[in-house]
């Protein structure tokens, strides 16, 4: 399978979901190896660098893209395969910025509060081990963690002409902050607009569950990824699979509605699987969920819901499209 490389100028970055016109035209089945920027767009280089002067809000999450699928059209399934995602800076940085983040106040959750301590910190990468660096600001405390790559934006046009700030997670996809976008991971957007026009960056060196403080291990991203499209079939939301699990994603506000949203669509998804009434699939999800929450922080909070397969009858999503992507993978590493 042919590899099409590309790296975005500056001047390419898209910050947003809709909106933008295409970097290029690419048909169904393509491999692409794309490289994008960090979340802060390269600001945050050192502990001594301050969100609150160097990051300008107008032009975080840059993303790759947007590339328009030939034949796509609003009603079809894009289809998204991660290959690999690594490492393409030897350090990640992650920051405190103020009012913004799960556990402080916010323009949205008004407190009469100082903002906490505007804070950066630098993980610098060992790839030999394969961790990055935590070095704690306020004291001697240090530890070398897993790298767990993901990245944080998968998206498509929205809807109805709108154009969304790519700091934004909805049925889109978008900012969802899941670190379950991860590679051996097929993604599955409905398409709203000729062309799907689909984007992607918000690398992360790794992530807990939640991004509790708002930013990950935040830094420049090598993908290689592989594009597919399914005629019709458009999911409502986005739905991941890898090789132990079917999952949904839901994002709103409040926390619950996004838990809401994505058990509804997991409810409808198992009843495609195994052809079962809605109460049934309801009933059968209420005892096999599993519901990580992906982030608290954006402007609409996402929460991931999983049907482990390894309980469950064996079943094909999409004519096992999954298991062809995952073959397909294997020849390009």
């Amino acid at each position: 399978m042919e590899i099409i490389e590309f790296t975005p100028t500056p001047d390419q970055f898209a910050y947003t979901f809709g909106g933008v016109a295409p970097v290029m035209r690419i048909t169904p089945g393509t491999a692409l190896r794309l490289w994008s920027q960090d979340a802060f767009n390269f600001a945050l280089r050192s502990t001594s660098d301050r969100s609150s002067e160097k990051v300008d809000l107008r032009f975080v999450n840059p993303q790759t893209g947007p590339f328009y699928v030939e034949g796509a059209e609003p009603g079809d399934t894009l289809v998204i395969h991660i290959v690999e995602l690594t490492p393409a800076r030897n350090f990640g940085a992650s920051a405190a910025i103020p009012f913004f983040g799960g556990l402080t106040s916010t323009p949205a959750t008004a407190m009469l509060q100082e903002a906490l301590p505007d804070t950066t910190w630098i993980y610098e990468v060992d790839t030999a081990r394969q961790t990055v660096g935590f070095q704690a600001q306020y004291s001697d405390f240090e530890v070398a963690l897993p790298i767990n790559t993901m990245l944080g934006t998968v998206g498509v046009a929205p809807a109805g002409g709108e154009v969304r700030s790519s700091l934004v997670p909805e049925r889109f996809g978008g900012n969802m902050d899941s670190p379950e976008v991860r590679a051996g991971t097929t993604i599955y957007l409905g398409v709203n607009v000729d062309g799907a026009l689909f984007s992607l960056g918000d690398g992360h060196y790794r992530q807990g569950e939640g991004e509790s403080c708002g930013t990950a291990v935040e830094g420049a991203m090598n993908s290689l990824i592989i594009v597919d499209l399914i005629k019709g079939h458009a999911p409502a939301w986005p739905r991941f699979e890898d090789d132990a699990h079917w999952m949904a994603v839901g994002s709103a506000r409040p926390l619950e509605d996004s838990w809401r949203i994505g058990n509804v669509e997991m409810v409808r998804w198992l009843g495609e699987l195994y052809g079962l009434h809605t109460m049934d699939a309801y009933q059968l999800l209420s005892q096999v969920a599993l519901s990580p929450i992906a982030n608290v922080v954006d402007a609409n909070y996402s929460v991931v819901v999983k049907a482990p397969k390894g309980i469950l009858p064996q079943a094909l999503a999409f004519d096992g499209l999954h298991a062809n992507l995952r073959e397909r993978a294997r020849g390009l590493l």
